[in-house]
């Protein structure tokens, strides 16, 4: 499929996840068939002011390509200025959060807050799309609660401001990642919209991708919390205890080299969900939050071998996104 001028080999997308979807996990899951990944959702506020934390969120390595940077934002100019500024970082495309549903955002009237206002959608993604050449996507939700449920005019705003592709999480604001997630509404999205739509919410596992894939009428799955702890959701394949093993050093190898030192506190997150299920993982849990080196994340899976072998097998975590 295409974006824009972006061709994509496949049609499964590692959805943002603030606080996970850094460059070393982004890396993983297009070694393991991810087609398209986002950054975490980067503040316009902390771009235009040329915050170094944010910044630093802009990073990224060409393995990670194709890229989308996901932004967030309320006020037009700002977005704007923004978009010029990470276009210059060299992504392959822009992606604006309209779906977030933590208050701290909201409340800016950013996120989520903006589909309560589909003219202020329109010209928060008509900013954007006039100050980049890159093609620009915007991720929604169905709307802020059941009695808001405005995504058509959501949607046609957006369409009239250019976007070359809408992500959709079949969730209200309202709902967070409660209930289920609504593929009815994905499936008439797909169907009204002129443009790709790409559907979220709810893959547990590979199966589940390509059969809303085959059902929903939506150009692609977009993968989140599924993709936590089984980056091999992207591809299908059922890992052994050795490879996983080996993908978890990986993982901690590449958070050292991207974060130094404290990259393998930053894996604990990562090793709770890679253990998701597992044999031991309940004794295993407790020594999550003391992993500080490399030789940590080792003992720890020195524990979930002996558990794994006695077991006779590996499942891969269930998990919604």
């Amino acid at each position: 499929m295409k974006i824009g001028s972006v061709e994509l080999a496949d049609r499964l997308f590692l959805a943002p996840l603030a606080g996970l979807t850094d460059s070393p996990f982004r890396r993983i899951a297009r070694q393991h068939g991810a087609s398209l990944v986002f950054t975490e959702l980067i503040s316009v506020e902390g771009i235009v002011r040329d915050n170094r934390k944010t910044m630093e969120l802009l990073k990224f390595c060409d393995d990670e390509r194709p890229l989308g940077m996901q932004i967030f934002g309320s006020n037009p100019v700002r977005m704007g200025e923004a978009a010029k500024i990470v276009t210059e970082q060299g992504p392959d495309l822009i992606d604006i959060n309209m779906g977030c549903c933590v208050q701290k955002v909201c409340s800016s009237g950013s996120g989520a807050a903006l589909l309560r206002d589909p003219i202020q959608v329109n010209a928060v993604a008509q900013a954007v799309v006039k100050n980049t050449h890159l093609p620009v996507t915007a991720k929604i939700r169905l709307g802020w609660d059941d009695d808001s449920r405005n995504y058509r005019d959501v949607v046609k705003s957006l369409e009239d401001a250019g976007v070359s592709m809408i992500s959709v999480h079949g969730r209200t604001r309202a709902q967070k990642y409660t209930g289920t997630a609504d593929w009815e509404a994905i499936s008439e999205i797909a169907a009204l919209s002129r443009l790709p739509v790409a559907g979220n919410g709810d893959i547990a596992d590979h199966a589940d991708a390509l059969r809303r894939l085959e059902t929903s009428g939506c150009a692609a799955v977009m993968i989140g919390r599924g993709a936590l702890g089984n980056p091999w959701i992207f591809s299908g394949r059922t890992p052994d205890v050795e490879e996983l093993i080996a993908q978890i050093l990986a993982h901690c190898d590449l958070m050292s080299r991207w974060y130094g030192e404290y990259g393998h506190v930053l894996m604990r997150k990562h090793l709770a969900k890679y253990i998701h299920g597992k044999r031991n993982a309940a004794a295993i849990r407790g020594s999550l939050v003391r992993v500080n080196t490399r030789q940590d994340v080792i003992d720890i899976m020195e524990i979930l071998r002996e558990g794994e072998m006695h077991s006779g097998g590996i499942d891969m975590p269930s998990g919604a996104s």
